[in-house]
């Protein structure tokens, strides 16, 4: 059996990789109450300069989708 992608998602976070994690996770289609937050900063993680155009800190988003990440996927705690 191939592996899920979520599997992929909760590896990631497990090993401390959450750009990777984040990006990986930003592409499902379900994300519920999560989703802004991931997809947030998955942009955060991208294109940080333009955030900061907009007046948006990069590192609060991306610490906002670590958190995010972790209510949706509680698995994924190291």
């Amino acid at each position: 059996m191939p592996p899920r992608k979520l599997d992929a998602v909760v590896g990631a976070m497990r090993a401390g990789q959450w750009n990777i994690a984040i990006q990986l996770a930003a592409k499902f289609p379900r994300l519920g109450a999560e989703e802004a937050d991931i997809t947030r900063a998955r942009e955060a993680i991208l294109r940080p300069d333009f955030m900061r155009q907009i007046g948006k800190d990069p590192s609060a988003l991306i610490e906002a989708g670590k958190a995010a990440l972790l209510r949706r996927y509680p698995d994924g705690r190291s």
